[in-house]
């Protein structure tokens, strides 16, 4: 069954995984026209964005994307990520929100026709597998151009359609030399051009 513009469509982003598949294919996402894409391929009904944030830091630089996102359409979730010692004694930091888009996805299903995973995670496998039983068609968004290949084999097969990123770079795609370097953004307290632009999109669904 092709898919239908009455379709009603739900968006699944891994904050982290897109970020690394679009640095490592070379571009930054432009969130405004990422969400008019999917707005013209049917009814949008949710656009998750799930992200884990170090709570304590005075400044994080991702801080004013999620406000923004927040403002503009997307359902921003978000937890703490935790701090540990590992067995060689290095502090690292730990942040999966693979429970989250599950339980969102799963409660959703009922109510949607597509639904659209941002991530290569083979994690997400069985949660795809599960949502297809309820009928839905999944489609996955990572890509197979880097070496290694950012999208696990196991979730790329489970899809009803695998798009590669690299693909939709001329629809939401944008150089990173289109913004200042995060230092110089953070000593002047400005926001990238995409941030300043007013605020006014009617919210989701």
């Amino acid at each position: 069954m092709s898919p239908s513009s009455t379709d009603k469509i739900a968006l699944f982003i891994d904050g982290a995984n897109l970020y690394a598949t679009a640095r490592t294919l070379g571009f930054d996402i432009d969130y405004k026209r990422l969400l008019k894409e999917f707005q013209s391929r049917g009814t949008l009904l949710r656009a998750f964005y799930y992200t884990a944030v170090i709570e304590d830091q005075e400044f994080s630089s991702i801080r004013p994307l999620l406000d923004w996102l927040d403002y503009n359409g997307f359902t921003v979730v978000t937890k703490a990520m935790k701090e540990f010692v590992d067995a060689s004694g290095r502090r690292k930091v730990k942040g999966n929100m693979d429970i989250e888009l599950a339980v969102d996805a799963m409660e959703l299903a009922e109510h949607i026709d597509q639904m659209v995973l941002f991530s290569g995670d083979g994690d997400f496998r069985s949660l795809v597998e599960a949502v297809q039983r309820r009928g839905v068609r999944v489609t996955v968004i990572s890509t197979i151009v880097s070496q290694p290949p950012m999208v696990a084999d196991e979730l790329r097969r489970q899809a009803d359609v695998f798009t590669d990123l690299v693909e939709l770079q001329s629809k939401f795609g944008r150089d990173p030399s289109e913004r200042p370097a995060p230092r110089d953004r953070e000593a002047r307290g400005q926001l990238p051009k995409f941030l300043q632009e007013p605020k006014g999109n009617a919210p989701l669904g």
